[in-house]
């Protein structure tokens, strides 16, 4: 399978200029690419012009609205009632009508103080990162209502290493990611007149890596926090931004994982001596599934030359040697990866809809002909765009497809370690001297190991998004779980990115002892180049990976491995081949 690998030193990324790509959110969430945020002008008639028209229009209309609203009040009229600007949320709506801007700053304030209520181990930094890089692009869309100051400080955070502390438990995933981004929100916005000191009150923030209160931090940085006006604290917290930015980042870890475990089966195809021909192009062809055709392909590339597997290139079958058909495992694992390459197809579009989504409410959408210091409103529309359904579908999607993933590649580290399965490989691929049989356990626990993480996402694997709790006195009756499918779609990847290590280590250890009965046998093209790779694998400086005599401590070359699956430098070893 292919893979586009992020550049070392990407250009900074400028927010609000074009559509946002998931490679995009992985460089700024990873490798700390630079945003460079919303200018204050920019040439009329480009679309990054715009695009700031439509953000000052929406924020300059709320900030008119509430000249109207504080002039009825000071007249004596009813004033406008605009959800989310001068009333409470969710069930709160009908409950009072606010008429003066300093009650929209408490309003905005107050959702979120009382938001910030999640609990659990923070999200790691790249998640966090990858939060608020969406945040600020679906804000950037201009139907939110906020200023560009408020966008622009959330890049100035991502530009300067602020990362709020975000716990990651607490999201129904309905009306967005209400608590974690509350959390990130509470670190941006500055305490409204008279509230006082309270503990909680900043947040936290890790500034270059050292936690510290969110004020600090921020002071730190040399970053000024912003007084919040009205819509401004609810466009801060009602949308997807943590569900897609976790599943952007598994998305991409998946899509890598993917590859790798298409080399291991290669390597392993090879170990066991399997046959080739269930990669045969017109096997595949027939079938009619994208995905299933790519990955043999692929595998079929990596074993070409290979005078190990056998099949398609044997003038006859030694009949001797049982039928010309291997294990499900090895036979049908193009028509399961491939079933998760078309997987990750899917959830790549739909993550990609969601990062330059809006997802707000309510929205405000502008009669662009209006002067720009008096916008007309269409209409402040209240809707749902904020559910996570679509994106928690696609985790669970995903995270059903990787623990199949993981799941078919321990049969074959099964396959691998027992002798009475491995065509001619000693049991737990140990070559013992004579007199020391048994004395050594050789791979045994590496097939114990990836079973637990196997069973273990069977458990993670079942669906977030089937399940639902009302909350909010019933007004949010129906919520997508989405934040909890994409942190389980997360750690699924985790989980299969040590399955598939531990299938590179027996895979590797099957080859060389294979290479030692067989010396004269020749490898495939890129099996070749991926064991190469491998033997230059270092467990510590100056110890790399040698075939195994007896036993050593495993743990050292399976963390060895999987940071070889999440690196990809396997990758780079066979695309320099094939």
């Amino acid at each position: 399978m292919s893979f586009e690998y992020p550049v070392d030193h990407p250009p900074a990324l400028i927010l609000g200029h074009d559509l946002l790509a998931i490679p995009d959110v992985i460089t700024v969430a990873r490798q700390d690419r630079r945003v460079i945020p919303l200018p204050d002008s920019t040439p009329p008639g480009s679309d990054l012009a715009a695009r700031l028209a439509r953000i000052d229009r929406s924020a300059a209309w709320v900030q008119h609205t509430m000249d109207e609203i504080e002039a009825a009040d000071a007249e004596g009229r009813a004033p406008r009632v605009i959800y989310g600007v001068n009333t409470g949320f969710g069930d709160n709506a009908g409950r009072a009508v606010f008429h003066h801007r300093s009650e929209a700053a408490q309003l905005s304030r107050n959702l979120l103080l009382s938001h910030a209520v999640g609990v659990g181990d923070p999200l790691p930094p790249d998640a966090v990162r990858a939060a608020m890089l969406i945040r600020a692009n679906t804000l950037a869309q201009g139907y939110s209502g906020v200023r560009r100051e408020v966008i622009n400080t959330l890049v100035a955070m991502l530009n300067h290493g602020v990362h709020p502390v975000m716990p990651a438990q607490g999201s129904l995933g309905a009306s967005g990611d209400l608590a974690p981004l509350a959390h990130l929100a509470l670190v941006l916005s500055a305490p409204v007149p008279g509230e006082g000191p309270h503990p909680g009150a900043n947040g936290q923030a890790a500034y270059h890596g050292d936690l510290m209160d969110g004020a600090q931090a921020m002071a730190a940085a040399g970053i000024p926090r912003v007084q919040l006006g009205a819509k401004e604290g609810v466009a801060l917290i009602n949308g997807t931004a943590v569900s897609a930015g976790i599943g952007a980042l598994a998305w991409h870890d998946a899509k890598r994982l993917l590859a790798n475990a298409e080399i291991a089966l290669a390597l392993s195809v090879e170990g066991l001596r399997g046959f080739r021909d269930a990669f045969l192009p017109h096997l595949h062809a027939v079938r009619g599934h994208a995905g299933q055709a790519e990955v043999a392909a692929f595998i079929y590339r990596l074993l070409v030359g290979s005078e190990l597997a056998r099949g398609d290139v044997d003038a006859d079958l030694n009949p001797v040697a049982g039928p010309p058909q291997d294990p499900y495992c090895l036979r049908a694992a193009p028509v399961v990866l491939g079933a998760v390459f078309d997987t990750i197809k899917y959830v790549e579009s739909v993550l990609t809809n969601e990062i330059n989504a809006v997802t707000d409410n309510p929205l405000i959408f502008i009669d662009e002909d209006g002067p720009l210091h008096l916008p007309r409103a269409i209409k402040a529309v209240s809707g749902g765009n904020f559910h996570g359904a679509p994106v928690g579908y696609a985790m669970d999607f995903l995270k059903i497809a990787v623990a199949d993933l993981a799941s078919i590649a321990e049969r074959r580290i099964f396959m691998l370690t027992d002798g009475r399965l491995s065509r001619g490989l000693p049991p737990f691929l140990m070559a013992e001297s004579r007199g020391e049989e048994g004395l050594n356990n050789g791979l045994m626990l590496a097939q114990y190991t990836a079973a637990a993480l196997v069973s273990e996402n069977k458990i993670l694997a079942h669906p977030a998004s089937v399940d639902s709790i009302p909350s909010c006195a019933n007004r949010e009756d129906h919520v997508s779980m989405s934040t909890i499918a994409a942190r389980h779609a997360a750690q699924v990847v985790h989980n299969a990115q040590a399955v598939i290590a531990l299938e590179l280590l027996c895979a590797f250890q099957a080859l060389e002892l294979r290479v030692q009965m067989q010396p004269d046998a020749r490898l495939g093209s890129g099996t070749c180049a991926a064991l190469t790779c491998l033997r230059a694998v270092e467990l510590a400086p100056g110890h790399p990976m040698t075939v195994l005599k007896h036993d050593v401590a495993l743990k050292p070359y399976v963390d060895a491995l999987i940071e070889v699956v999440r690196s990809g430098a396997l990758l780079d070893a066979v695309h320099a081949v094939i």
